[in-house]
């Protein structure tokens, strides 16, 4: 009967190091630096069987004593439960909420030139930028035009003249509003306030 590779004839045993990790070595070598003797010597295949056996935590000792001492230091000192759930509603936006008390002036954002014309020119995208002046700075809001609750029935955009009222959603700090105004052709200055719409 051919033999495809030579009999390992070696003689082992099996040696451990500080970590408890196992290994073979042969018996008549010297052990390496660290590894100490630590159950049977004979055919390799019977030192691997018992290391096989024996070492059934593949993790060094060091990570094992760590790991052991976190568990013990998280069952005497457990995390705090997380806090209950709030049952107050989320506070308003303070900017939201001031622009949904009361009416404030507005005016028309337009850019680069401010005319009745590019407003209708605005209106026909259905989308119109609506300035309330009276906050530091101004804020500028684009608005996405509801066309059925907006009137300019009465407005003659050729001539600048009449009333527009323009009414449309967005999104302002996180919080869904509803913008409405009431504009005079004339100046595109008016007044105008935020409704908030519940979710």
């Amino acid at each position: 009967m051919a033999i495809d590779e030579e009999e390992d004839l070696t003689t082992y045993k099996v040696v451990v190091n500080h970590e408890e990790q196992y290994s073979i070595w042969p018996v008549d070598r010297e052990n390496p630096l660290g590894w100490e003797d630590r159950g049977p010597s004979g055919p390799k295949a019977e030192c691997l069987a018992y290391i096989n056996e024996v070492w059934t935590d593949m993790r060094p000792l060091s990570l094992r004593k760590h790991m052991e001492e976190v568990a013990r230091q998280q069952a005497e000192n457990p995390p705090p439960p997380p806090p209950p759930p709030s049952t107050e509603p989320p506070k308003p936006d303070e900017l939201v909420t001031r622009l949904a008390t009361g009416d404030h002036p507005v005016e028309v954002g337009l850019r680069p030139e401010k005319t009745a014309e590019a407003f209708k020119a605005a209106i026909d995208r259905g989308y119109v930028h609506i300035k309330f002046t009276g906050t530091k700075g101004g804020t500028e809001l684009g608005v996405r035009l509801d066309t059925q609750a907006s009137d300019w029935s009465q407005a003659d955009f050729t001539k600048a003249t009449g009333p527009v009222h323009v009414e449309g959603t967005l999104t302002l700090n996180y919080v869904k509003v509803r913008c409405l105004a009431d504009l005079d052709l004339q100046t595109l200055t008016g007044m105008g306030h935020l409704q908030i719409l519940s979710e």
